[in-house]
């Protein structure tokens, strides 16, 4: 049972007509059971809380930072009317910061033995799994003196998506994969292309790409033409130990990470290529193998939801077996990972002969636009200081990146806005070599 303020103000009157008109213990029982009586026959008038029924509907998944509305019914099966406040409770999390009071609380009114419908719109600001806690009514009698209250559980589950921010960039990088798919032998010269066609020889043609048979058998000299190789294997395996946890901007590490992922994933298999993800820091996280173009972006969204970069340090070995496993022949691995000088040098340079043996190895790197903001500054003494430790950081994160190529290693470093592009930019490269 609840009191309302109707009630508090009531007792307030009620106390100064006792002390102006019937000052006695006469007047303030008279008073007192006058208004006890009001408030149990308003609570008996109320609707009762725990027979009513809830139904949920609505979406089940939400790119993060976009809105997604869940409905819930309520059917009020007595013959009393329901007049009442709903709150909707979900985690904060599930809500825009500052609209959660607005968004969860209802005002209701339900006729007897009919149902109505109202509409908590979430927004979450994590990504993962939101469950709703529960559904808490207060149902007030006519009066509006006294209410019931109780709560209900109805299970729902929202799921917040990667959002995927870097897809805007995916019809450039297309249009440049077309371009890519394109080119003639002169461009796209190296071991591992594909053939493609044949067409008569102009002056400036390699004379390497003269096909002799097919110019014996026409008469006229003929060029072989290339395109990129289809079909190759590509490894995008998430480092999620302690570094990938820390923020850069409004994100995590281990988000830009996923973003780049999935620009590279969705690119690489409209190419033909076959794309596995692997997430890895003392085990295996999340997995995806085998899976075709038109399934890939949904399973790898699928996997990545729930993924939390864990607060222990990765085992590289460890992490280098797994991709070995997942990658039995030659393939391009895009680890993502830091470039902290300590976890490089202990972890992951032991392990890089192995791994560039027969494989082609993309490191990528988030880097934190606040270090770039710090080096730029100059105007007080404590900006110098700042300035000069972020040249410091820069300095040791290029000194790593520097030991890395040392070993045939591709280093892609970039802020989180510019990781995606870049790594799709530094794919194509390598398609167009045909290192792939």
């Amino acid at each position: 049972m609840a009191l309302t303020g109707r009630t508090a103000l009531l007792a307030a009157i009620s106390a100064l007509l006792v002390g102006l008109l019937l000052p006695g213990w006469t007047g303030i029982l008279t008073v007192q059971l006058t208004l006890l009586a009001a408030i149990l026959c308003d609570l008996s008038l109320a609707a009762p809380v725990r027979k009513l029924q809830f139904t949920r509907t609505g979406d089940t998944s939400v790119r993060l930072g976009d809105a997604v509305p869940t409905h819930l019914t309520i059917t009020n099966p007595t013959g009393r009317p329901l007049r009442a406040d709903l709150r909707d409770a979900w985690p904060p999390s599930a809500f825009h910061p500052g609209t959660e009071f607005d968004e969860s609380r209802h005002r209701l009114r339900v006729p007897a033995s009919e149902r109505r419908r109202v509409t908590t719109t979430l927004r979450p600001t994590r990504r993962g799994e939101h469950r709703a806690v529960r559904i808490t009514v207060r149902s007030y009698g006519p009066l509006g003196l006294a209410a019931r209250q109780g709560s209900h559980q109805v299970p729902w589950v929202v799921r917040a998506l990667p959002p995927f921010t870097s897809r805007k960039h995916l019809p450039a990088k297309l249009a440049r994969l077309r371009e890519l798919d394109g080119r003639t032998s002169i461009l796209t010269r190296g071991e591992g292309t594909e053939f493609d066609s044949l067409r008569d020889y102009t002056p400036g043609d390699d004379t390497r790409s003269i096909d002799w048979r097919a110019t014996a058998r026409q008469q006229t000299v003929a060029v072989r033409t290339w395109r990129p190789e289809r079909d190759r294997h590509i490894l995008l395996a998430l480092e999620t130990g302690r570094t990938s946890a820390g923020r850069v901007g409004d994100i995590p590490r281990l988000d830009a990470s996923m973003d780049a992922a999935l620009l590279l994933a969705t690119l690489a298999s409209r190419a033909g290529d076959r794309v596995d993800l692997l997430a890895y820091d003392r085990r295996v996280r999340a997995a995806v193998q085998g899976r075709t173009a038109r399934d890939l972006l949904p399973a790898l969204t699928d996997a990545l939801t729930p993924l939390e970069p864990e607060l222990v340090e990765a085992d590289a070995r460890g992490l280098a077996a797994a991709i070995r496993r997942s990658a039995p022949r030659r393939s391009l691995i895009v680890l993502f990972t830091g470039l902290d000088a300590a976890p490089v040098e202990q972890g992951l340079l032991p392990v890089l002969p192995g791994l560039t043996q027969n494989n082609e190895i993309i490191v990528a790197a988030v880097a934190d636009p606040h270090i770039e903001s710090m080096a730029a500054r100059r105007h007080s003494p404590a900006d110098v200081y700042a300035a000069a430790a972020a040249e410091r950081t820069r300095a040791e994160r290029q000194r790593t990146a520097d030991r890395l190529r040392g070993q045939g290693v591709t280093v892609v470093d970039a802020t989180p806005a510019l990781l995606a592009p870049e790594l799709a930019d530094t794919y194509l490269a390598l398609k167009a070599s045909g290192r792939l």
